[in-house]
């Protein structure tokens, strides 16, 4: 992936690209997408934080994790991450992205249900 070598590593990319994508995020569930460990995930994120790059807040036990608005290198981090999110077909983005993290909508019927 392309975003691998302008972030460094494959696991830099990855964490990235699901905040891109969800907005909020947190470790087990970028590992469970790819079927990884999640310590190195965790291990990323912590960097990334330490940086400034995003920040992180207790949700229950579970950190989240977000872009830092107030980090200058956010707007152009995420300005990659868009050219390269958008260029991904709708099959990959299913597969990298396949865990629904929003409740459903309110009435929204469950299909494959009886």
């Amino acid at each position: 992936m392309i975003l691998d070598g302008i972030f460094g590593n494959k696991t830099a990319s990855r964490v990235l690209l699901h905040l891109f994508h969800y907005n909020e995020i947190h470790s087990a569930a970028i590992a469970k997408d790819y079927g990884v460990a999640s310590t190195p995930i965790r291990m990323q994120l912590e960097r990334f934080e330490k940086t400034g790059i995003i920040v992180a807040k207790n949700v229950g036990r579970t950190r989240v994790f977000s872009f830092n608005q107030k980090s200058p290198f956010v707007k152009p981090i995420k300005a990659i991450l868009e050219i390269f999110y958008h260029s991904l077909t709708m099959e990959e983005k299913e597969k990298i992205f396949s865990t629904r993290r929003r409740p459903r909508e309110k009435g929204k019927p469950v299909y494959g249900r009886t």
